[in-house]
């Protein structure tokens, strides 16, 4: 069925128009004659059955239906050309779309992508945060990075590691003790996390201890929040230490008690069925999975 589009000369010519309103100063920006202009405009005009413009003397003015329709132009020409200079710049290149959780993306990822651009120049990686599954046909997505069982449909899921939470907090709520019992912990603020609404009770319980204020505080969607809470003193939080290694170091975090709770689930690159055998995803995959054993291996987080 033929689709319901106008020509591509007469949407341009009307949106040099609209944004100027003028066309005089449209004929001008696009190399054309006041009258070309015209013609696109009016065939446009006609082909709509709207007006867009109102001519007087003193020139043309948008109507109001002119002005929402030059809104919505102006935004899909300017993904047109955006799409368009991304493909023409390609040239044998390819681009790695990539949905990540966001501090996993920030704080272990990131710092080694550099590695990956010196070993694959041709392969450009970009991120986006997700903090959820979704339909990789309802987006632009290559693959992604996710935490959980690596159950998604029509997808082929790469086991990268395990999280291995420790409660931290400010040093100021230690008081000058090394560190906290679990019982201490209890009494405390208990900053949860939005997407891991049990992980308190799973630790709790994974010392033997039932304790009633285990789903009670304040939820924060990342990690980052939960760190930044943490660190002014709002509260003892569940983080992996691998993605606050710097506010360790520095001492702005402390763990509050050297116990880790290991749960079924893991940080997983998840690759559409549909693209398992693109050679820049095949690179990727390899390349992070690489790193991703050496790290666990090195940290003992396997």
């Amino acid at each position: 069925m033929r689709r319901k589009i106008p020509s591509t000369a007469a949407l341009v010519a009307f949106e040099s128009a609209a944004r100027h309103q003028s066309f005089t100063k449209a004929a001008a920006e696009l190399a054309l004659t006041q009258s070309a202009i015209c013609r696109q405009v009016a065939s446009l005009e006609e082909f709509l059955n709207v007006e867009l413009f109102r001519r007087s003397r003193r020139g043309v003015k948008l109507t109001e239906a002119g002005l929402s329709y030059a809104r919505r132009v102006a935004s899909q020409l300017d993904a047109v050309e955006r799409d368009t200079l991304a493909i023409m710049g390609q040239q044998g290149a390819m681009n790695i779309e990539l949905a990540v959780v966001p501090t996993f993306g920030t704080q272990w990822l990131l710092p080694r992508l550099k590695d990956f651009q010196r070993l694959h120049p041709q392969v450009t990686v970009n991120l986006t945060n997700r903090t959820r599954p979704f339909l990789f046909a309802d987006t632009e997505f290559d693959a992604a990075i996710y935490f959980g069982d690596g159950d998604w449909s029509g997808t082929a899921a790469y086991p990268l590691m395990r999280e291995n939470p420790m409660p931290v907090c400010s040093p100021a709520l230690l008081e000058g003790r090394r560190q906290l019992s679990a019982e201490q912990i209890a009494e405390l603020p208990l900053l949860q996390q939005t997407t891991r609404p049990y992980a308190w009770r799973q630790w709790f319980n994974s010392l033997g201890l039932n304790t009633p204020r285990d789903m009670r505080g304040p939820r924060y969607e990342l990690f980052s929040m939960l760190a930044q809470a943490a660190m002014h003193e709002m509260g003892v939080a569940l983080i992996p230490p691998f993605l606050i290694q710097r506010e360790l170091a520095e001492g702005r975090l402390v763990v509050a008690l050297e116990h880790a709770c290991a749960n079924d689930k893991s940080y997983y690159l998840i690759i559409p069925e549909r693209k398992v055998e693109s050679a820049g995803l095949l690179s990727f995959r390899d390349w992070l999975v690489q790193q991703a054993q050496c790290y666990a291996a090195t940290c003992g987080l396997e």
